[in-house]
């Protein structure tokens, strides 16, 4: 008899906006049940979140050492299948591989680590141990998101040539770093690595080139700014990238753009057409031709592709949005990992999720685009 799969989770206690958002996503399709906590590096935090979560007393824990270690000694049918991370960087690297050495499957927000050599150490983890692994790059769970990465591959607009993704956003416009949780990490270079902005939704722009295309960015030339005084990592920043085929790309981020959301924006343009998707307008897609005027292209219709059909849940007209689309990498790794339980090979609509490959991506695109702005010489290889 199936069972749900059993998740744990590390980080996301009370009063954190991203732990409540992987908990919604996961329960979403009722695959997943979360068994088991520490959420917080305070016993007293995680004892009260886990008591607010409904979970047994002798399944909160008061470390992610003591959780993983306790865990591993239940047996099989009791014990977590996975656990998701979702601490702050520099908590990411260490309870990653202690899980995935205890035999335990790993969910980690991204980025994947808070360098570069931890993400990749931890890739040489992941394929030793032949567990499974999934990165929360959200943007790519969006049905019309999958839809594009579809009909580019295939050639609808021909060879791509040029690309613009832009990700504006406005609320680290002011020093609200001493009251603002959420903020006070991401501009802590202790707790969040080289960079800010670019390794918070830089990060999310570039892995979304990437997966759409399926082109890699080769070089770049970069230019990073801190406009809030007294802040230490970067609230701004853009670049020139060149990419596998001749692409050439520019890539803009902010969190200094009063005003703005979360207004995520990319622009691709081929030989034969072109193509835009907005983040703040999720089920729309417009696709752009030289000889007939454009087509709005909506999601949960008969045209879209069996990728994007997998991951729509709702009649159209109906909008899905941000928790769906994390709810997808959740649905996506679940369904892989119930079919390696039954011994069944998994399919490759299954096995549409950000890997620890795309971790070690991003790390490469923060190193790259923290030593081009430094540089006198600017346009930069992405770093190996």
């Amino acid at each position: 008899m199936k069972q749900k799969i059993k998740m744990g989770m590390i980080g996301g206690g009370n009063g954190s906006f991203i732990g409540a958002v992987h908990r919604i996503a996961a329960n979403l399709d009722g695959q997943i049940d979360l068994v088991c906590g520490c959420f917080s590096g305070t016993p007293s935090v995680s004892v009260a979140s886990g008591r607010n979560l409904f979970l047994p007393e002798g399944r909160i824990y008061n470390s992610y050492q003591e959780m993983i270690e306790e865990e591993a000694k239940l047996l099989e049918a009791e014990r977590m299948d996975f656990v998701s991370i979702v601490t702050p960087n520099h908590v990411h690297f260490e309870p990653a591989m202690m899980a995935l050495k205890h035999g335990f499957h790993v969910v980690l927000d991204k980025p994947v680590t808070y360098t570069l050599e931890e993400a990749k150490a931890l890739r040489e983890q992941v394929k030793v141990s032949g567990k499974l692994f999934a990165l929360t790059h959200t943007y790519t769970g969006y049905p019309m998101v999958k839809e594009a990465r579809t009909r580019v591959l295939r050639g609808d607009i021909g060879k791509v040539r040029r690309i613009y993704v832009e990700y504006p956003q406005g609320w680290l416009y002011s020093d609200c770093a001493g009251v603002n949780k959420q903020a006070a990490w991401r501009v802590d270079p202790k707790r969040s690595g080289k960079a800010g902005c670019m390794g918070d939704i830089g990060t999310h722009a570039f892995n979304l080139v990437e997966y759409i295309t399926g082109l890699k960015a080769i070089e770049l030339c970069a230019e990073l700014n801190t406009f809030v005084p007294g802040r230490l990592l970067d609230d701004d920043g853009a670049m020139l990238i060149r990419y596998e085929g001749d692409a050439k790309g520019v890539l803009t981020a902010s969190q200094i753009a009063v005003g703005e959301e979360n207004a995520l924006k990319i622009r691709i343009y081929g030989t034969k057409g072109g193509l835009e998707w907005c983040q703040e307008e999720p089920n729309t897609m417009w696709m752009k031709w030289p000889d007939r005027p454009r087509e709005m292209i909506r999601t949960s219709n008969g045209y879209m592709s069996e990728m994007a059909a997998h991951n729509s849940r709702t009649p159209g007209g109906h909008p899905e949005g941000y928790i769906e689309a994390f709810a997808n990498i959740y649905r996506n790794f679940a369904l892989t990992l119930q079919a390696m339980k039954e011994g069944k090979e998994p399919s490759s609509l299954c096995l549409d999720f950000p890997s620890v490959q795309e971790g070690v991506r991003g790390m490469q695109f923060i190193e790259t685009v923290v030593a081009s702005s430094n540089s006198d010489k600017k346009w930069v290889k992405m770093v190996d």
